[in-house]
This record gives structure tokens, C-alpha cells and sequence, in this order.
């Protein structure tokens, strides 16, 4: 249901109480996108937020109003668009959108290694899912390989060039 133009940002759980609140599980780094009033896309139509605690992560919606009507929503998948996350959405210095970073280059002393294909979040942290350049794969390398999102590797990253410049990265290749 995920297209190129929309992401997941989370997934209705259970439901909770009897006024017809839900479990948000919560595929995103940026809770605060979940404001009262916001219309939200989802796998089941659009949902307006009634009430959000982000402490305990639990969401109510308008017009569901019963355990019983939450559970007719309950894992119903909801979906931003590239517009709609950096309306609401605030990055820190040296945060970056997926949507950013997917497509950039990864480069090594001046050598592409490859182009970061998807972003996996792993239980130890991100990696760069990375798609070996082609020239690489040809002398026998692996067509892919996951490099960890970490400043021990990545050491630049210039979004308006899509390029990432990292360290260490060829070594973790040759070994894939």
C-alpha cells in the first residue's frame, strides 16, 4: 500500500478503554506530526485526530467512540506524503528525511561505491540498504550490501549533490 509518494508513519494497534482509543505504533522518529485536527491518509480512508498522547502513545480518533469502533480500525496503516512531513516535521542539524538520503551516492576516496536503495532500521540501528555500482559488481563484488548508519562511517552528507561520503565502507563490501 506504500507507494514512492507516501510513507508509513504508523499503524493503529488496539484498542484501549472504552472511549474508543487506540494503541499508535509509531514507524517514524517524528511523533509531533500527530496534531490534533490533522486530517490523516490511511489504508482504511481519511481519519481526523481527535486527542494524541505521544507519552503514552495513544491516539483517538473522530468518530470512533467505542472499543468496537476502534477495532474496526485497529491495524489500519497510516501514510504521509513527502509534502506533508516537512510541514510537520522539524529537523535538527545533521537530521535527514529518508526520502533525502534514498538515492544519494555513496562515495569513498573520490571511488562510487554504490547508490543507498532503502534505509533499514535495524534492532543495533539504521543502515543503508546500498546498491553496488555496477563497475564493482563486474570485478565480483556483491551486488548490495548494508553499511550502519554511524559517524565512524558516514562522514558527509551533501542532499542538494546526493552524495554521501563515507570511510570504511569498501571494506565492509569486500567482505559482503
Amino acid at each position: 500500500m506504500q507507494s514512492k509518494d507516501n510513507f508509513l508513519v504508523a499503524q493503529f494497534g488496539r484498542a484501549v478503554g472504552l472511549k474508543g482509543e487506540l494503541k499508535l505504533n509509531l514507524h517514524t522518529d517524528f511523533p509531533e506530526q500527530f496534531k490534533v485536527g490533522r486530517v490523516l491518509s490511511t489504508n482504511r480512508g481519511p481519519l481526523t485526530i481527535q486527542n494524541y498522547n505521544p507519552k503514552r502513545n495513544l491516539i483517538k480518533i473522530v468518530g470512533i467512540d467505542t472499543p468496537e469502533d476502534a477495532k474496526r480500525i485497529t491495524n489500519a496503516k497510516v501514510f504521509s506524503s513527502k509534502e506533508e512531513t516537512l510541514k510537520y516535521c522539524n529537523l535538527k542539524k545533521g537530521q535527514y528525511f529518508w526520502f533525502d538520503l534514498i538515492g544519494c551516492s555513496i562515495v569513498e576516496d573520490s571511488e562510487v561505491l554504490g547508490v543507498v536503495s532503502e534505509i533499514q532500521r535495524l534492532p543495533q540501528g539504521d543502515y543503508f540498504l546500498i546498491n553496488t555500482d555496477e563497475k564493482l559488481i563486474q570485478s565480483g563484488m556483491a551486488k548490495s550490501f548494508l553499511l550502519p548508519y554511524l559517524p565512524h562511517f558516514v562522514k558527509n552528507v551533501d542532499i542538494e549533490q546526493k552524495i554521501i561520503t563515507v570511510s570504511s565502507a569498501k571494506d565492509i563490501l569486500e567482505a559482503s
